[in-house]
């Protein structure tokens, strides 16, 4: 527990030691300390509870938060319930396995108790995701806060989401278009310790591959047999991404190097050229991969961030004011 707390207060000083800059004027780490100082308290007990009683739910809220961030920025556009005239994000094919917007109402609803008016739907999708990795084992860091909720979902912007399918190359083009270095991509990737994915999302590789292999080639044989018979439930069914799905820890690499990736875009890290070297640094360097990790975490959680007027403070995550 403690080098958790040492390796994040590493990663704090040195962005003061270095000048850091979030490049988000209206952000701040304080943002809420004179407007609703006990946040911090009220977001980690309520995801802490919410663990206890579901230890699979630390997954799915750092997934929510990626889809969120990733699609129009950090906005918490994903919330936002579809309208008879208006198809949102959250019934996109990619997001219908979302879950945890319970657990974000119900801190919304808290936090509008103590502080109506003040936390962003935001705000509470990146702390729960910070808290969510930090109580399932992962490092502990803190991230800017002051973003705005954003006033518009539509469907078709998904489009954009990585695809399970994605190879090296074109995971490194996507990611590098929002900024992010190679690095920063496969410390993010590294967020498949947690939770599972959906036969869904996989099956490409257990038949008709390519026009030279019925099965991917890239995956072990006893993996591929195990995967197999998890998609002999349907489409539906979940597999794990590691052997430890409700740990953070490096586990996940691990199972790279075995070649026993669930995804096209997992099992691709280890496989080229590019981004095998911070596969292998990771499995071997736990502690590495959480430094790498949350400075990506810190980044991600800034992308696009709405400010001032561009956006608001909803008073029902779900719905625009």
């Amino acid at each position: 527990m403690m080098f958790r707390y040492v390796i994040g207060a590493m990663l704090l000083m040195g962005m003061v030691a270095k000048g850091f800059r979030f490049g988000v004027d209206a952000v701040s780490m304080n943002y809420y300390i004179m407007s609703c100082p006990m946040i911090d308290g009220i977001v980690r007990d309520a995801v802490s509870r919410a663990l206890q009683d579901d230890p699979t739910l630390a997954g799915p809220l750092l997934r929510m938060h990626f889809h969120d961030c990733w699609i129009q920025g950090c906005d918490a556009s994903i919330l936002i319930d579809s309208t008879k005239d208006n198809t949102a994000e959250k019934d996109s094919p990619g997001n219908l396995s979302l879950r945890g917007y319970e657990l974000i109402d119900n801190i919304k609803d808290e936090l509008e108790d103590q502080c109506p008016g003040v936390v962003s739907c935001a705000d509470i999708i990146a702390m729960a995701a910070r808290d969510a990795v930090f109580l399932s084992g992962g490092p502990i860091y803190d991230i800017p806060k002051g973003r705005k909720d954003g006033r518009r979902s539509k469907i078709e912007y998904t489009i954009n989401l990585p695809f399970p399918t994605f190879n090296s190359s074109e995971l490194i083009r996507v990611f590098g278009q929002r900024g992010f270095t190679i690095q920063d991509m496969v410390a993010l990737s590294g967020a498949h310790t947690l939770g599972v994915a959906r036969c869904a999302s996989f099956k490409n590789r257990l038949s008709k591959f390519d026009n030279t292999h019925e099965v991917d080639p890239s995956l072990d044989a006893n993996f591929a047999s195990t995967i197999s018979k998890t998609c002999s439930a349907g489409d539906k069914a979940e597999q794990p991404f590691d052997a430890s799905r409700n740990d953070f820890d490096n586990l996940y690499f691990h199972a790279l190097q075995n070649k026993a990736g669930l995804l096209t875009s997992d099992q691709t890290l280890f496989d080229s050229p590019r981004t095998r070297g911070f596969v292998n640094g990771y499995a071997m360097n736990e502690a590495m991969f959480f430094m790498d990790f949350q400075r990506a975490m810190v980044k991600m959680s800034l992308l696009d961030v709405k400010e001032g007027a561009k956006g608001e403070v909803r008073r029902d995550c779900r719905k625009i004011n």
